[in-house]
């Protein structure tokens, strides 16, 4: 009974393991490469799949899904002599297991090192002005090289990206004050640009108020006129519907004299010639008054007349007053252009 058993167990695994070997379960998004007696069958396919145990074996599974692989550091030698050391990143989808599996011993170093040499190519041809600046071009250049590469080996690159590019230290500094030097001529422009704007709108704001201010006193100076001769207009027909006789135009500007010596700055005013005149109508309105020319009356018209001739100076050089011998009144001596000292009073 011990052997059978002991056969009977031994079965029992096998079959077991065939089982095992026969039910095969591939993840989503990858592929397993099938070989029977050591040559390519099939490619399974996400889900479950049976094979031939035994016989039938899975030579390698690969994922489907986009990798991304980061390279080390390259040393590359610009066209004017500089070493920059480029990082650079792969971003790549396995599109035929089978081609991935048997055109290539190892598609992640084949491409590492077709990267390398590419880049040393592009680089190589560019100074480094221009690597610095001309990472899209760079970018463009790698990808379609290493399309036209690996599409025979199953592989499609969707990305290149360059992730640092690292001049030497001394460049390094060189760059850094030339982007300073840059940076304070820009800063020293803008400056003076605006320096010279603002006195720009300065000088214009200026103007304008100028202009502005000159039109309003312009303005003002219209109207101050228009204003004063309607105040003329305005006493000139009031004068002439108020029919006033000569004594009071004569009474009236007597008034005016004594406005000529106000002020602390008069030292020495002029009296015009018609001053006789308004003194003489002025005498004939008293005189009127208080009836005649007899005795009685010709005195208080004399001393009505004084005060204001009083304030006359008497030129010393020419002796008295003239007497008027139409009122008998005393009349002050003037003439029209000489110039009397100011009297205080």
């Amino acid at each position: 009974m011990e052997p059978v058993l002991i056969v009977l167990i031994v079965l029992v695994v096998v079959a077991f393991i065939a089982l095992i070997k026969t039910i095969q379960v591939i993840p989503q998004a990858s592929a397993a490469i099938v070989e029977r007696f050591g040559r390519y069958t099939r490619t399974l396919s996400a889900g479950l799949n049976i094979v031939v145990p035994f016989i039938d074996t899975i030579r390698n599974r690969i994922d489907l899904r986009e990798q991304v692989v980061p390279f080390p550091p390259q040393p590359v030698i610009t066209s004017d002599n500089l070493v920059v050391n480029i990082d650079t990143v792969i971003y790549y989808q396995v599109t035929d297991p089978r081609a991935a599996t048997y055109e290539v011993a190892s598609y992640i170093q084949a491409i590492e090192q077709l990267t390398v040499t590419t880049l040393r190519n592009i680089i190589g041809s560019m100074d480094l002005e221009s690597t610095l600046t001309s990472r899209e071009v760079i970018n463009a250049g790698l990808r379609g090289v290493l399309d036209e590469a690996t599409g025979r080996w199953g592989i499609r690159v969707n990305r290149v990206e360059l992730k640092a590019i690292e001049p030497p230290t001394s460049i390094q500094d060189s760059m850094e004050k030339q982007m300073r030097a840059d940076r304070d001529k820009r800063a020293a422009i803008l400056t003076a640009e605006g320096a010279r704007q603002a006195q720009i709108l300065r000088a214009e704001g200026e103007k304008q108020a100028a202009v502005l201010q000159a039109e309003g006193e312009a303005q003002a100076a219209v109207l101050k006129a228009d204003g004063e001769a309607a105040a003329i207009r305005t006493v000139f027909e009031a004068i002439h519907e108020g029919d006033a006789d000569q004594k009071l135009l004569a009474y009236q500007y007597l008034q005016t004299l004594p406005e000529l010596a106000k002020g602390d700055a008069n030292k020495l005013w002029i009296i015009p010639s018609e001053v006789g005149d308004a003194l003489k109508g002025l005498g004939g309105a008293f005189q009127g008054v208080t009836g005649g020319g007899n005795g009685s009356g010709a005195a208080p018209a004399a001393s009505a007349v004084t005060p204001p001739a009083a304030r006359v100076p008497v030129d010393p050089a020419t002796g008295p007053r003239p007497v008027d011998t139409e009122n008998k009144t005393a009349r002050p001596r003037v003439e029209p252009t000489r110039q009397y000292p100011k009297i205080d009073e």
